[in-house]
């Protein structure tokens, strides 16, 4: 079951002296929190309502409604912030919430092999790598890229993927 409420960042100080606050992101990036009204405290249960926002130096700076100190600000800083499932722009085919691909089954499109559950995503710049981790607690990363990844089934909690050759044994690979 998908989570209603997502972490996308965390409050760690506060931006000047009239209730702005700087969040920093823990999703694609500050530039994608901008698209929303609101962001929400302790899993949905607080809603914050967005007065204004920018993005300065990677960070999101935001003015919450009914924020107007700094002395406001102390009481939210160190908070989790999430964002709300149902009001998220509509992804991109292909893309998917970190969150949702966390503890997917993770079998060879081909050989129906079960490589393990992805634990883990590392964002690196040209492609996300996903860690694979197998029953025995070995850790294999793939690239998230197509010719890897050949399908996603959230619904189903399963990924298929076609391991290039030699990813993950020395199968090959010259010894040259």
């Amino acid at each position: 079951m998908f989570k209603d409420f997502l972490e996308c960042g965390k409050i760690v100080s506060a931006h000047g002296v009239r209730g702005e606050v700087k969040i920093l992101p823990w999703c694609d990036g500050a530039e994608y929190l901008l698209d929303f009204l609101a962001l929400y405290l302790d899993k949905g249960a607080a809603r914050l309502n967005i007065e204004s926002a920018r993005v300065h130096k990677g960070m999101l700076i935001a003015k919450f409604e009914g924020v107007n100190s700094i002395d406001d600000t102390a009481k939210l800083r160190g908070r989790v912030v999430y964002l709300s499932r149902e009001e998220a722009p509509p992804d991109e085919d292909g893309v998917f919430f970190v969150q949702d691909l966390m503890g997917l089954e993770v079998i060879d499109a081909d050989s129906r092999r079960i490589w393990g559950r992805l634990t883990q995503v590392y964002q690196t710049g040209a492609n996300d790598v996903y860690e694979i981790t197998g029953e025995d607690g070995e850790k294999r990363l793939i690239p998230a890229i197509k010719e890897v990844v050949i399908s996603t089934d959230l619904e189903a909690g399963i990924m298929e993927i076609r391991p290039l050759k030699g990813l993950f044994d020395s199968e090959g690979i010259d010894a040259d």
